[in-house]
């Protein structure tokens, strides 16, 4: 039997966000029955697609997707690469199987059926629309060599999109990615071991690519995506560069620390310089923005002085 998403693939390269295609066009160009395309694209509707579908028209994309080349990242990336249509989570399968894996190695899926963002939060993942990838690290020095590491990952971020031409782009510590003052991306890093052994590392990594209204609608926050921007990479490239890009950076991390991005940093950062507040619990933290120090910390200028601070949410003060 054909795979099924082998077909709900099809189904996808065929339909597009420009104009509708008929579902008697799907069917013969596919070779199946006008009742199978619209089991296929209720099927695809239930894992986040969002299709209009107009009686006399035919089907329409509400929004254009990019899917993975299997074949070209898998010949582009050297180091081991595992791809999925489907997958809980890209970081709990690596996790899963961090004993077999080396620096490197990655999983990207089409779609995360339990998708996870930082303190908890759900990452909204609807199939084909954005990039889904995580990356396996090792540390020899064990989990304290990893200090000021989901920094590093973001600075990564910056530098590849800025090579495809994209600009417009900011750091907000500690580790996400906007665009237009709107987020783009987020990071997860996770990590088992010991404080001063071997530590495996699992870099969990999404960038918004093509969102839908509806889509949009789930999130609460401002957020903003690649088709946005007048150059959109492929997520095949994107993902390529991606990988490439933190190889280079978290083998210079290894060797010289965090130090090594501070100007990096600095020039990404979208609250330098700002009035912040800063939320711990229930305490709120007021003052400027004056970066991060080479252990990862952000640094707020209050009436104390220039004071460090490791966790928390940073967002701009009110004028109040």
């Amino acid at each position: 039997m054909i795979d099924q998403w082998q077909r709900k693939r099809e189904i996808l390269s065929v339909l597009d966000s420009e104009q509708f295609v008929s579902g008697e066009a799907l069917a013969a160009k596919l070779g199946v029955s006008r009742t199978a395309i619209a089991n296929h694209i209720s099927a695809l509707e239930e894992y986040g697609v969002e299709v209009f579908s107009v009686k006399g028209k035919g089907y329409k994309l509400a929004n254009s997707l990019s899917l993975i080349d299997e074949t070209l990242l898998k010949e582009a990336v050297t180091q081991r690469c595992f791809y999925y249509d489907e997958i809980p989570s890209t970081n709990a399968f690596l996790l899963k199987h961090c004993e077999e894996l080396s620096s490197g190695d990655i999983c990207v899926a089409e779609y995360q059926s339990a998708g996870r963002g930082r303190r908890g939060r759900t990452w909204v993942s609807p199939y084909g629309c954005h990039l889904y990838c995580s990356m396996y690290w090792n540390l020899s020095q064990g989990m304290a060599q990893a200090t000021g590491l989901s920094l590093v990952v973001a600075c990564s971020l910056v530098k590849v999109l800025n090579n495809f031409g994209i600009h417009g782009l900011g750091v907000k510590w500690p580790n996400d990615i906007y665009l237009d003052n709107k987020k783009l991306a987020g990071v997860l890093v996770e990590m088992n071991g010991q404080a001063d052994t071997e530590c495996h590392l699992v870099i969990g990594i999404g960038i918004n690519m093509s969102m839908s209204r509806a889509q949009g609608d789930k999130i609460d926050q401002p957020w903003s995506d690649l088709s946005q921007s007048r150059v959109v990479p492929s997520k095949t490239e994107l993902t390529i560069s991606l990988q490439r890009q933190l190889n280079e950076d978290l083998t210079l991390f290894e060797k010289e620390g965090l130090s090594a991005f501070l100007i990096r940093w600095k020039e990404a950062d979208i609250f330098d310089g700002k009035h912040v507040k800063l939320l711990m619990g229930e305490q709120r933290i007021d003052g400027v923005c004056k970066g991060i120090d080479k252990t990862g910390s952000i640094l707020l200028k209050t009436d104390k002085g220039v004071e460090s601070f490791v966790g928390g949410e940073i967002s701009l003060r009110s004028a109040e």
